[in-house]
């Protein structure tokens, strides 16, 4: 008798990337622009407004595990993206596997179906460069601006020198993580990272 179910030999699995990233602050965007374009890098995705919301279970089984699932709506792109736990050595490292969407508050009622709800919300506006090699990401977020080199370790500290950046001025944090020492810092009440909670 022939199974009406597919071989689970013929499912196909997104494959996770292996990220490796570091973030660090920005006092002065438009000096950090001109120098990538001194450096040959290309803008490829221009300045764009980003609204990301984090999901967990009432019980923080994925915060237990460092692991993140979150909805993105990029301009008007949605995306859903899984990262496992990250190894935070001089350049944070973790598993991601992330994939397009059609709707993403479509996702959101599943989730909420599946017993999962928002545990964060964090928004900026991001610009995205890169020399055909690795890319710079430059944020502008409520608790400052911040940029992003991701590639491989060896490029991160070569672009890093080239763009006249320490290595002590790496940070390998989360956002939630920075907003939530950003928030003990200052002594804000705000309980997501948006314009609109933190007032301005």
């Amino acid at each position: 008798m022939l199974s009406a179910f597919p071989k689970a030999a013929t499912i196909l699995l997104m494959p996770p990337v292996h990220e490796v990233e570091v973030k660090l602050r920005v006092a002065d965007l438009d000096a950090l622009t001109r120098k990538l374009s001194a450096a040959s890098f290309k803008l490829s995705t221009p300045r764009t407004h980003e609204m990301n919301t984090l999901y967990d279970f009432s019980s923080q089984a994925l915060r237990n595990r460092g692991e993140v699932l979150r909805i993105r709506k990029y301009g008007e792109k949605w995306t859903v993206t899984h990262k496992s736990k990250g190894n935070a050595g001089k350049h944070k490292s973790r598993m991601e596997t992330e994939t397009k969407l059609e709707d993403g508050e479509a996702l959101a009622h599943i989730f909420a179906a599946l017993g999962l709800s928002p545990s964060f919300r964090y928004e900026k506006f991001r610009a995205e460069w890169s020399d055909g090699e690795g890319h710079v990401v430059l944020d502008e977020t409520p608790i400052g601006n911040i940029a992003e080199f991701e590639g491989t370790p060896e490029w991160i500290d070569r672009t890093a020198a080239q763009l006249g950046v320490k290595q002590s001025e790496y940070i390998t944090m989360s956002y939630a993580q920075m907003f939530a020492a950003w928030r003990d810092k200052s002594g804000s009440k705000a309980s997501e990272m948006t314009w609109a909670a933190i007032g301005k």
